[in-house]
């Protein structure tokens, strides 16, 4: 059956079907809505004989005999949409016979007439019906925008967790554009940075540090322009407050700020609405400037024509403005902390570098050690993360951790500030000085048995004696100057720190025994207790005294690290550097812990100091070994079990020690560690 039907046969057909009185009544009614004055804003429609619609704007009335309601529901039908919607409202002439009301109304009853209404009655039917249809209009809108402010509120909420927990710079400012360009649907956007303290403002610089574009791809790169009203970055920075333009194309004649299209020609892309927004900081300064570009209908099209853009971009509107506003308030925050904590980061960074370099000038020896221990324990790390087959498996750091193993290890030997300058830099089992002293002695030895030739010459000659008498004292004095000098000799060869033989230890202590007269007439032994004690050291330049000396350095280096404030993310710096001399079997040094007691970091640290240590060719009283040998070193290591074995495992397999031979090798050990 046909809904709507046509002319004089569809009036005879609803006549027949619904009764001739419904259709009159329905005639009256149209006639009665058309004539009514009050009624002249409505537009009044008979799109069937049984119905009239009485329209305002997208809203109407549908009005019908009840008798409809009873059996002829389905010329409704095409209506049925917008009375669900909210859109129509059903006003029915006469009460139905079938007392169904309550089904009416979930069906879209808006008002019941008399079967004979007035005008007055129609009208006022009429008016309850389209101020309920706008009040639901209203309380809809109403509910749409809350819906939309609730979402914008957990977007902003959700933005403001991601913004003030990101630290690094360039991730945080990648991260304000990006949310600012969704919060508002602009197609691209672009960030500047101010730079510079200068009280005046038109001394500071703006940095260009990213742009963002879905549409066109391009690389941008860093630049700086003035703080300057002629840009409108600028112009935001100096006035500290937006600028909202429809056409950056269209700009007035007065404008103090331009746009320049060479941009936009240079990559293919049409820019039009733009809105900049300044980011403050707590005082209220310009610390930044978020530009928005072309806010679009559909945030997925592309602006790829400038059809595309005539289509699709729209001004930014106050809501997006204000959106663009809480969110630069929040951003400005969390970009000074990102700024205050690059700028602490730095401070630090250069403390650090500060402290080794004082290092390295204390003892020049072993220039460049720490920072090759830096590099060497950071890659094990990362290797070990990597690892899959040992009791260390499944073991991941954060980059706040690898940065604290970083300066651990940057500091391992800081303590070395403490021990006696002659200490560290003693290439020699005896300092200069006391060599020097030696050689002293021994030509005093030399002149004073000379005298005592001299003396027994004259006394001879004195006496008359013979020339070859004279000539046997001339070659007493010649054997035994060659005796002191070869003295000096096995002194200068066991001044050196190689291992000695234990014939050597018998010719030092068979020279100790020796004696002179000086010039004062005292018996003197040509080496005193103590240079014997020294030139007898079995292994290196040091005796036991002045190692003990050096391994305080450990306990110097956990006191002096231990009073810096380095806040949670790196407290345990002064722990890990204080034990990288600890052993697993307990006869490490300072505190001889367990396997156990000692941290993984310290652990790793212990590898990559005595590798260093055995293949550095800086030292002055070795050679440097090679790699081969440095790690086969290393296992007798772990077979006396002092390092750990898994640790030394991955050391090799990673073949970690690479990273010191790369060209220009990078300073920072997590640079080098995420190569």
């Amino acid at each position: 059956m046909s809904l709507f039907l046509d002319g004089a046969n569809d009036a005879a057909r609803s006549s027949a079907r619904y009764g001739r009185d419904a259709l009159t009544t329905m005639n009256l009614i149209e006639a009665r809505l058309v004539s009514d004055a009050r009624l002249s804003d409505r537009t009044v429609v008979r799109p069937h004989p049984l119905l009239v619609t009485v329209r305002s704007d997208r809203l109407f009335a549908v009005l019908a005999p009840g008798s409809l309601w009873d059996r002829g529901r389905e010329v409704l039908r095409p209506f049925a949409h917008k009375l669900a919607s909210g859109e129509a409202m059903l006003v029915l002439v006469g009460s139905p016979a079938v007392s169904d009301v309550a089904g009416a109304l979930n069906r879209g009853l808006g008002a019941l007439c008399s079967p004979d209404p007035s005008a007055d009655e129609l009208y006022v039917a009429i008016h309850n019906v389209c101020e309920l249809l706008e009040s639901k209009a209203r309380a809809e809108a109403r509910g749409k925008w809350l819906n939309r402010y609730r979402y914008e509120l957990g977007e902003l909420i959700e933005i403001a967790k991601a913004i003030t927990t990101e630290r690094e710079l360039d991730k945080l400012l990648s991260l304000i554009l990006e949310k600012s360009r969704f919060i508002t649907g602009a197609d691209a956007g672009s960030i500047y940075v101010v730079e510079g303290d200068d009280p005046d403002p038109l001394r500071r610089t703006l940095r260009f540090k990213l742009s963002q574009n879905d549409s066109v791809p391009f690389d941008a790169r860093e630049f700086t322009l003035p703080v300057s009203p002629r840009s409108m970055s600028g112009y935001v920075a100096l006035h500290k407050r937006p600028i909202n333009i429809a056409d950056v194309y269209d700009l007035p004649a007065v404008s103090p700020y331009g746009f320049d299209r060479s941009f936009d020609a240079k990559i293919g892309y049409r820019t039009k609405s733009m809105l900049c927004m300044p980011l403050l900081s707590r005082k209220g300064e310009v610390i930044g400037v978020i530009q928005l570009i072309n806010k679009k209908r559909a945030a997925d099209r592309k602006l790829l024509s400038e059809e595309d853009v005539e289509d699709q971009v729209v001004p930014f509107d106050a809501r997006s403005e204000e959106l663009v506003g809480t969110l630069g308030s929040q951003a400005g925050i969390a970009l000074e902390n990102a700024v205050l904590y690059t700028e602490i980061h730095h401070m630090l960074e250069g403390f650090v570098r500060a402290s080794v370099e004082a290092i390295e000038q204390r003892d020049p020896t072993t220039s460049g050690h720490s920072r090759r221990v830096a590099l060497l324990t950071v890659g094990l790390a990362r290797a070990l993360e990597r690892d899959k087959a040992g009791p260390y498996r499944g073991v991941t750091w954060t980059k706040d951790d690898l940065r604290e193993l970083e300066y651990a290890s940057l500091l391992h030997d800081f303590g070395k500030i403490g021990v006696r300058e002659q200490v560290l830099v003693k290439a020699k089992k005896l300092y200069p000085h006391e060599l020097a002293i030696i050689r002293h002695r021994i030509e005093i030895a030399s002149r004073s048995y000379e005298v005592e030739i001299l003396e027994r010459k004259l006394r001879l000659v004195q006496r008359g004696a013979r020339a070859d008498e004279l000539a046997a004292l001339d070659q007493e004095l010649s054997a035994r100057k060659a005796e002191l000098e070869a003295a000096y000799t096995a002194i200068v060869a066991a001044n050196e720190p190689s291992v000695l033989k234990g014939g050597d230890f018998a010719r030092i202590e068979a020279i100790a025994r020796e004696t002179f007269t000086d010039f004062s007439g005292d018996v003197v032994p040509l080496l005193r207790a103590e240079e014997v004690a020294c030139l007898s050291v079995a292994r290196g330049s040091l005796t036991p005294a002045e190692i003990e000396e050096i391994r305080n350095h450990v306990v110097h280096t956990y006191q002096f690290l231990s009073q810096i404030p380095w806040g949670k993310q790196f407290r345990r710096v002064a722990v890990i550097a204080g034990s990288h001399h600890e052993r697993l079997n307990g006869t490490g040094y300072p505190h001889r812990l367990r396997a156990e007691e000692i941290p993984l970091q310290s652990k790793m640290m212990s590898v990559s100091d005595i590798f260093d240590a055995l293949t550095a060719s800086d030292r002055p009283y070795k050679k440097a070994v090679p790699v081969d040998r440095a790690l086969d070193i290393l296992g007798f290591e772990v077979k006396d079990q002092h390092v750990d074995a898994d640790l030394v495992r991955v050391f090799i397999e990673a073949k970690v020690w690479t990273v010191l031979e790369q060209p220009g090798a990078p300073h920072s050990a997590l640079a080098a560690s995420s190569r």
